[in-house]
């Protein structure tokens, strides 16, 4: 009978837990305005995947690091992923993406970028924030990602929004081998989400 009713509520919990998780990261489609200028944000969905790798083609010299292949089974339907892009006048000009970790309560941002014509107008700061404010809404305890070493502007971007530099890690990249800096971001003393987009 214990054993019923311990099922009955843990099952009971978890559908409770996953309607909560599914209803704080559905987003409805819809215009934003970043320092004055009007984009469409959107979750990012598998038919946007051709876009992000041209828009990482861009940004890394002719080189992506993620395939289509590798974005596949990260834009299916499931509750352990968040992807947000923004497009202005039908065209994809940044998006980022993350792994929820329920077990960890960590959000780990494994990809942010912006078309080049598009950088330094707030879009990263905008989308990390956003990503933030999620896993503030998940009851997350941190936010994680890595950073290349020589990637100092992203790492400004970064420590505005209350990440600290953690560890090093060596020869993380594939292809050129550079290190990452792991950056964290404590939840427990992020008390608002910054409004002003880094401007």
């Amino acid at each position: 009978m214990l054993k019923k009713l311990i099922n009955w509520y843990q099952t009971k919990f978890m559908n409770t837990k996953r309607l909560l998780k599914k209803e704080h990261l559905n987003i409805k489609n819809h215009i934003v305005d970043i320092n004055g200028d009007k984009f469409y944000l959107a979750k990012a969905m598998v038919t946007d995947i051709p876009e992000m790798v041209g828009i990482e083609r861009d940004v890394y010299d002719g080189v992506a690091p993620w395939t289509e292949e590798a974005f596949m089974p990260e834009l299916k339907p499931r509750l352990d992923r968040f992807y947000l892009l923004l497009r202005q006048n039908d065209q994809l000009v940044a998006f980022i993406g993350s792994s929820l970790n329920d077990k960890k309560l960590d959000c780990h941002i494994s990809n942010v970028a912006v078309e080049p014509d598009f950088q330094d107008r707030g879009l990263g700061y905008f989308l990390v924030a956003k990503v933030i404010k999620k896993a503030r809404q998940l009851n997350y305890k941190t936010v994680s990602l890595e950073v290349r070493v020589s990637n100092v502007k992203a790492q400004r971007l970064y420590m505005d929004l209350g990440f600290k530099k953690m560890s090093v890690k060596e020869n993380y990249y594939d292809g050129d081998h550079e290190d990452a800096v792991d950056m964290v971001l404590d939840l427990s003393l992020y008390e608002t989400i910054p409004n002003n987009y880094g401007m």
